[in-house]
């Protein structure tokens, strides 16, 4: 580990095979550039840049900027953060410790790979692409968020949604090709009306949705780290156990959460099982229910693992 007044950088050795990821993922926010993964950060609202690369095959280099507020822009809007001072020792810590997260480095799927080694289905795929992991958000609200706009559309549409959130809202550092975004905290959202989420093409009852987890998340009534926040988010009209799982598997790191109402897998459940139809909710969640307590996991490796069979091949069957 090395530090400075404005500056930490540190070195990790990752305990499982690992392949830092080369997108940057739909909404912009993380840029890939020459082999490293640079995004802006917020931590307290300081905001802070944060850089990772992998020098060699066992190794990730994190390093974190201190920036000074006054570089940042962000709309004159309520529920914006002010933040005068740059981030101190402690901002730059945690900012390594969310990237660290977001980016699985220190996650060893030993023990995972262990219980399934024997399965005709699984261990092939873990063999073949050790590396893959979940795509992470660095803070719960932001897997959050991104899932309620997610929600019943595909992926394309959803992804352009959250890039308008981000423009109209979110801190900017830079600007041209060079610009760095970040998404825009729970205090802003909560701070929009319905009808300007509406206007980033979020269909109505999603917009309300959105603010709502917002306004939940801001106000200090729900820690959406933690699980026991479900039951409340539950409530909310047009937020569903689809909703509630992506946020356990990209905002909390839980690995037996598994977003089965996902398009994705009731596809692929279907050509599994050979039902000659999309598969229901239920009939997902039986097919992965011998994988618990990695539902999740095992459904990041089937999915991304046989997307291109599935999608090209005939239907599939696990042989009885």
């Amino acid at each position: 580990m090395s530090s400075g007044a404005s500056a930490l950088e540190v070195e990790v050795r990752p305990p499982w095979p690992y392949r830092l990821p080369r997108g940057g993922g739909g909404d912009g926010v993380l840029r890939p550039r020459s082999g490293v993964l640079t995004r802006l950060l917020h931590v307290d609202g300081a905001p802070v840049l944060v850089r990772a690369w992998q020098p060699g095959r066992d190794r990730v280099r994190l390093r974190t900027d201190s920036l000074d507020p006054a570089k940042v822009a962000s709309p004159p809007l309520v529920g914006r953060p002010s933040c005068e001072a740059p981030a101190g020792r402690s901002q730059l810590e945690m900012a390594v410790e969310r990237m660290r997260f977001a980016l699985a480095v220190d996650e060893d799927l030993s023990d995972f790979y262990r219980a399934f080694r024997g399965d005709r289905l699984l261990a092939p795929l873990i063999r073949r692409r050790p590396w893959l992991r979940p795509r992470r958000r660095p803070w719960p609200w932001e897997a959050l968020a991104w899932a309620v706009t997610q929600q019943l559309i595909e992926t394309s549409r959803a992804t352009a949604i959250q890039r308008r959130i981000v423009r109209r809202w979110g801190p900017r550092l830079g600007e041209g090709r060079a610009t760095m975004r970040d998404v825009p905290c729970a205090a802003v959202i909560a701070g929009r009306a319905p009808a300007e989420l509406q206007a980033a093409d979020l269909a109505a009852g999603r917009a309300v949705a959105l603010r709502a987890v917002a306004r939940l998340a801001a106000g200090g009534r729900c820690d959406l780290s933690d699980p026991a926040a479900d039951a409340r988010l539950l409530r909310i009209p047009n937020v569903g156990p689809w909703t509630v799982q992506c946020l356990g598997l990209g905002g909390r790191g839980d690995p037996d959460a598994l977003p089965a109402g996902d398009l994705g897998y009731v596809k692929l459940v279907g050509r599994l099982s050979g039902l000659g139809r999309r598969a229901t909710v239920e009939e997902v969640e039986e097919f992965y229910a011998p994988y618990a307590p990695y539902r999740g996991l095992a459904g990041v490796f089937t999915l991304i693992g046989l997307h291109h069979t599935v999608a090209q091949g005939p239907p599939l069957r696990i042989a009885a």
